[in-house]
Parts: C-alpha cells; structure tokens; sequence
C-alpha cells in the first residue's frame, strides 16, 4: 500500500539522462578522479606546505630561503595541477590561468624589461587576461563537451 503511484513510464515518454562526461574520458583518456598512479603534485603541495612552516618557525638565514621554497613549490605544483583539470574538461580554470598569464607576462617580464609607466603596464595586463580568459574558456568548452564552466 505504500505507494504513491502505480503507473509505470513508458518507453515513448522517457527519455535517457544526457551523458555529461567529456569526451576525452570516455575514449580512455583522463580518468575523472585519478591522474596518476603516483601522486607527485600531492606530494609536492606537501612538501610545499612543510617547508612553509618550517620556515615560519626557524629563524636565520634558512628562514626566507624556506619560505620562498615552499611558496613557489605550492604555487607550481598547484598550478599544473589546475592546467591538467582545465584542459582535460573537467573544471574550468579558465581566470586562475588567465591571471597566471597575465602575471607573468606583465608584471615579471615588462615590468623589469621595459621602461614602460605603470598605467600602461595596467593596460597590458587587462588586455593579456581578457584574451587569455578569452581563449581558455573555448578551449574548455571543446574539451568539456559544450559546458562552459563545471564548479
């Protein structure tokens, strides 16, 4: 007696999930959870993370090389960790990399290269993300199946 309703769908009215994998995972590219059988951007952001602290708590001239370690460590291995993701379609990291770009085009290489002022510096930058941001966003849509973003 439990039941809330007896009628059964038919085969003319229902209709099949649509798949949203991308595409790539289907034909054995990336798998959807794991990347690797070794774990090495993990161990990275770990090793990143220790010496952080590490360097946190130590004093001396080990201090600043520890921090600047351990912060560039994370930085990188997060970095590609957010690269893999966003162009094997499963997250779109499309502003993380678009900003990524932009720093280093803009504030590394012209800011020390080039005798340009600041606000022009600026606009070079917000140029460099539009198109970067721009141009990532299509390249997750190809990847993603048509998804222009997944959170």
């Amino acid at each position: 007696m439990g039941r809330r309703s007896r009628t059964r769908v038919t085969t003319t009215t229902a209709r099949a999930p649509r798949d949203r994998r991308p595409a790539r995972a289907e034909a054995g590219g990336w798998a959807r959870h794991s990347w690797s059988p070794f774990p090495l951007v993990e161990l990275c952001i770990l090793l990143g993370l220790v010496l952080i602290v590490l360097g946190f708590v130590t004093d001396g001239a080990k201090r600043g090389v520890m921090l600047t370690g351990g912060f560039a460590l994370v930085t990188l291995a997060s970095l590609e960790l957010a690269i893999r993701e966003h162009f094997a379609g499963y997250r779109s990291h499309s502003a993380l990399l678009a900003g990524a770009a932009t720093a280093v085009a803009v504030d590394a290489l012209l800011y020390f290269l080039t005798p340009w002022p600041q606000e022009l510096l600026l606009a070079v930058g917000i140029a460099i993300f539009g198109t970067a941001f721009w141009l990532l966003r299509r390249a997750f849509t190809a990847r993603s199946g048509g998804w222009s973003f997944r959170a």
